[in-house]
């Protein structure tokens, strides 16, 4: 006897919508409509799921379809808005294409919020904070995520530790030798955060600024000089290893 079909198929396309999702009718238009519709050519009675960071994910059916719009009828809710780990990611803001990549692997590794941090040796002065959320939009649609990062203005370093939460670690990529990042990871559970500075690195009294900070940790990635993006995806990617939702506890 032929097993049955699984339903919704995992071909089934997923769309992020900025508005709180229910069961119901629901219109569809601009450039989520069209991607339905012209890329992925949705007649009526398939599936699509959607989500919308607010109250998970919902499995809806295409009822109408127009040139520019198309109306659905959520039916059920697949999944509650995922537990997301309590990690933030700081990190300066580097040139354009890997800034984005940045922002890509931020929402795929599980970050909880996208903080630019402006430094001295920071090159780029300017973000458009609006391609960066929609590359996090897509990965968060791309790698099943419930959730999208939260991203915030960029913050002047200064001001970052000034206001630094008592309660938050700051592991700090530090390019001049720290404690192992798994070590110090595994020995400090909690509300955490990583600092990845620019191309450049922090200059002296950044580094010293940031070591003042009774909540910061130096960490080092390893014996080999990374760029400041592979940096930011080492250590978010140990995080998630050791303290994060990848091991057989989730975020325990």
């Amino acid at each position: 006897m032929p097993a049955t079909p699984a339903w919704p198929p995992q071909s089934t396309p997923r769309l992020f919508l900025d508005q709180e999702l229910a069961p119901g009718m629901l219109r569809i238009d601009g450039p989520p409509a069209h991607y339905l519709v012209s890329v992925m050519r949705m007649k009526a009675g398939d599936p699509v799921k959607l989500f919308d960071d607010r109250t998970g994910e919902w499995l809806a059916l295409a009822r109408d379809t127009g040139k520019r719009d198309l109306t659905v009828e959520i039916t059920e809710r697949l999944r509650e808005r995922e537990a997301v780990p309590d990690l933030w990611l700081c990190a300066a803001p580097i040139k354009k294409g890997r800034i984005d990549w940045v922002a890509e692997k931020a929402c795929e590794l599980g970050a909880a919020r996208l903080a630019p941090v402006l430094t001295r040796r920071t090159v780029v002065d300017r973000l458009n904070l609006e391609r960066l959320r929609s590359h996090m939009i897509e990965a968060a649609e791309q790698c099943g995520r419930t959730a999208v990062p939260e991203l915030i203005e960029p913050v002047k370093l200064p001001a970052l530790l000034r206001d630094w939460p008592v309660d938050r670690t700051l592991f700090f990529a530090d390019e001049t030798g720290g404690e192992p990042a798994a070590h110090a990871m595994r020995s400090r559970r909690g509300p955490a955060a990583i600092l990845v500075g620019p191309e450049g690195g922090f200059d002296e009294d950044e580094r010293a600024a940031i070591r003042a900070l009774p909540q910061s940790v130096g960490i080092g990635l390893g014996p080999r000089i990374l760029r400041a993006e592979t940096a930011a995806a080492a250590a978010m990617a140990l995080w998630m290893g050791v303290a994060g939702d990848w091991g057989p506890n989730g975020t325990d």
